[in-house]
């Protein structure tokens, strides 16, 4: 089953501000980090939700979802498949708009959680791949 049509990718490109991206670090190595920096090159708050709770690029870490003390529309999951799953109950949890699973991070099941609790759901893909795919002037 594919999540995440064209529509929704676009609304959520650019019709939300706070993205959480769970399993961001400081690790400039980590994909986590230069999808980050590419989501605030265009405009979006990016939190990061890591066990160690890292300030990255000056934006206050927060060990798990619960924690931030604010909405966010998106939670960016940066995890593997089998540890997907919890990410997405707690985004459900704190009421989230969306979840957002990066390409390779698949849980139909979780994503069939959340579609059923109301969030958009996309599954499988980048952002850095599907701005330019539906046509945003994004800054690569």
């Amino acid at each position: 089953m594919r999540y995440g049509d064209d529509a929704t990718i676009r609304r959520l490109l650019t019709d939300t501000d706070v993205w959480a991206v769970v399993g961001l670090s400081n690790d400039t190595r980590r994909t986590a980090f230069s999808i980050a920096e590419y989501l605030r090159r265009n405009g979006k708050r990016v939190v990061p939700v890591h066990p160690s709770a890292p300030t990255v690029a000056g934006e206050q870490g927060y060990a798990t979802l619960g924690e931030i003390p604010f909405p966010v529309d998106v939670v960016d999951v940066f995890v593997r498949s089998e540890l997907a799953g919890p990410v997405v109950d707690d985004a459900v949890k704190i009421g989230a708009r969306a979840v957002w699973l990066q390409l390779g991070v698949r849980d139909d099941a979780a994503a069939l959680r959340a579609g059923e609790a109301g969030l958009d759901v996309v599954m499988d893909t980048c952002p850095a791949m599907e701005a330019p795919r539906v046509g945003l002037p994004w800054t690569r």
